[in-house]
């Protein structure tokens, strides 16, 4: 009997433990769950005898994966897998994956709350600006940006993409424009939807270089991670650019001389809740389970991230 491990210091909502559960039974295997712990040692005992883990932002570091005497799987229930040591695992023998897609509409959905919140003065009941007929830039044109980008048509504006992993002809299948360069969608864009993962070449890759190519007006929507944003670097520049305004999913560490300095030009959500949706909860925790039976049962690695 295989056992698979829900480790979630942050957990599921209870109909997606409960699906987990279900779907995980019907093919004989064991679901165990850690939820809420408090410690890391919590969480090297309990992955120690299983055969898969699911987590969600919980942090699968070399420890953890070398606690694992059967480990053969980690799934983590969203799109980033930075919270994930791919190369222990890879020395391990452990498959990692992640189930892109499943939190793709939640997290273009709040992008857009937050672009309303800014263009409406964050509600405070002065004269705001309409997004109708504004230009947007998706950088980054995955499953959220392809989201991202049928609310902005419904919305009213003109779209357009950079992605060099993704053919000028997916784009445009869309009705969106492709742009052959960073710097020209920054330059292009009053608005720019961000959606790149953090890795070696993306941290700190969003400067105050590349914001101020930005027109009058500009607002930088970051649902990505907080480590591409090089924070020092646009603090000084929005010090220069009083028009510009910055939202983002999950608070950078120096929220503080935000709240100093720049109110009414900024939002951050208190905790990244992007995939805070009771529905982006279960599909993630259904495509992990899912994932796992079918790597065991018919050695599926399609959604592998690691080598």
């Amino acid at each position: 009997m295989k056992k698979v491990l829900i480790a979630t210091e942050k957990p599921f909502a209870k109909e997606a433990v409960a699906s987990i559960e279900s779907i995980g039974q019907k093919v004989g295997y064991q679901i165990v769950k850690l939820e809420k712990y408090t410690s890391k040692d919590e969480l090297l005992k309990a992955v120690a005898d299983v055969d898969a883990m699911i987590i969600r932002s919980d942090k699968a570091d070399r420890d953890v994966i070398n606690a694992g005497k059967n480990l053969k799987i980690i799934v983590r229930a969203g799109a980033g897998y930075d919270n994930i040591d791919l190369e222990a695992a890879t020395e391990k023998g452990v498959v990692a994956m992640n189930t892109p897609g499943q939190n793709s509409n939640a997290v273009a959905e709040l992008a857009f709350g937050m672009m309303v919140y800014n263009a409406r003065g964050s509600f405070s009941g002065a004269s705001g600006t309409e997004l109708r007929g504004k230009t947007l830039g998706i950088h980054a044109y995955g499953n959220v940006g392809k989201y991202v980008a049928k609310i902005a048509k419904g919305f009213g504006m003109e779209v357009y993409a950079y992605d060099p992993f993704i053919s000028n002809e997916a784009i445009q299948a869309d009705g969106v424009k492709p742009l052959t360069s960073v710097e020209e969608l920054y330059k292009t864009c009053q608005y720019v939807s961000l959606h790149i993962p953090a890795n070696d070449q993306t941290k700190k890759s969003i400067n105050a270089n590349l914001l101020k190519l930005m027109p009058k007006n500009a607002c930088l929507v970051n649902t990505a991670r907080k480590e591409v944003i090089d924070e020092e670097s646009i603090v000084k520049f929005m010090e220069e650019r009083q028009d510009f305004s910055y939202v983002s999913d999950v608070a950078p560490d120096n929220a503080a001389v935000y709240a100093e300095k720049f109110a009414g030009r900024y939002f951050f959500t208190p905790k990244k809740m992007g995939a805070q949706t009771s529905e982006a909860n279960n599909n993630a925790g259904v495509a992990a389970i899912e994932q796992i039976i079918n790597f065991f049962e018919k050695g599926d690695v399609r959604f592998k991230v690691n080598k």
